[in-house]
């Protein structure tokens, strides 16, 4: 058995790295793709993970397969295309840390992995299967991600779902939103930021957005706030968790730490067990997750940043 299995993209994140004697701006080459990082950080923490998702038949493509493996992320359903290179992106970081994107992806490999291409015994073997929005942009990754979340329901499985909007990959924001709200009521457990919860609701108020999701089926929906902490619902009990005084620097991958923690915790848990959580329980989960996302980064970059266990627990105190 594997306690997650995540299905999406997997891919470069070019990010900043200083200048070069000419004052030109220079990029690091980094994995990233919100599926592995979520794998990444609960792999260190204990979790035993696997990934499904297509990579190109090229330098970049073989790079992401070895640093998942290294992470102790097993890749045998990460399959190769011949037909396009690896997916990147490039990272641009305010003042804040904060980051935007720009995808080179028109089409990338992660976006033509086929319905035949995902490897359904693998997630008839895992506790909870994860996936995101980003591999709804476009077919045929649309037809096989809904073609997974339906295999990972009728085995059983956890559904975790995070929409993880990001604009430049849809055509607009009603065919994201519509994308994304079609998955919603097989989602077990919910992740999401405050622009998501939303676009989704058209409500800014956490307790009635998350209240209008909750009945369309999950039982546990998590609001990432960056530096407020963030906010939980489990049926009628909802609340915030305050977030750790830290210094950022960079925030990709925060929110992926954040959730990776948490379904680590969440791993050995049943549908049943998680909608009876009790509040100090869950408050004790979100804390462990905020103290995952508000580290400072170890490194550059998504899943080379993610804290060890170690550095979670001194921060937790």
């Amino acid at each position: 058995m594997f306690d997650i299995t995540a299905l999406g993209e997997i891919l470069i994140d070019f990010t900043p790295s200083g200048t070069n004697g000419m004052g030109m701006p220079l990029y690091a080459q980094n994995p990233g793709g919100a599926p592995a990082n979520v794998l990444a950080q609960s792999a260190l923490l204990g979790s035993r993970t696997a990934f499904i998702g297509k990579v190109g038949q090229d330098g970049f493509g073989t790079f992401l397969r070895s640093v998942m493996e290294r992470s102790g992320i097993d890749t045998r359903a990460l399959v190769t295309s011949e037909e396009v290179h690896t997916t990147l992106a490039f990272v641009q970081l305010d003042a804040c840390g904060d980051r935007s994107f720009s995808f080179y992806r028109n089409p990338g490999a992660d976006i033509l992995l086929r319905e035949s291409e995902v490897d359904y015994d693998l997630i008839r073997q895992s506790h909870i299967f994860h996936f995101g929005s980003l591999s709804l942009t476009d077919e045929p990754a649309r037809s096989a991600t809904v073609a997974a979340v339906h295999a990972a329901r009728e085995s059983g499985c956890l559904i975790s779902y995070d929409p993880n909007y990001r604009p430049p990959l849809w055509p607009s924001q009603d065919a994201a939103r519509t994308a994304m709200l079609k998955l919603l009521p097989l989602a077990d457990i919910l992740k999401l930021s405050e622009e998501e919860l939303t676009l989704l609701t058209g409500e800014a108020s956490l307790a009635t957005g998350t209240a209008a999701l909750a009945v369309q089926g999950p039982a546990l929906i998590l609001i990432s706030l960056a530096e407020r902490g963030a906010y939980f619902r489990r049926g009628a009990l909802c609340g915030l968790v305050p977030a750790f005084q830290v210094d950022t620097v960079d925030t990709t991958g925060a929110g992926d730490a954040f959730l990776g923690a948490i379904l680590h915790r969440l791993r050995h848990k049943t549908l049943e067990e998680i909608r009876r959580l009790g509040e100090d329980e869950l408050r004790e989960i979100v804390r462990f997750g905020n103290a995952a996302g508000g580290l400072p980064p170890a490194a550059k970059g998504a899943i080379p940043a993610m804290p060890t266990l170690e550095r979670i627990l001194s921060l937790q105190g």
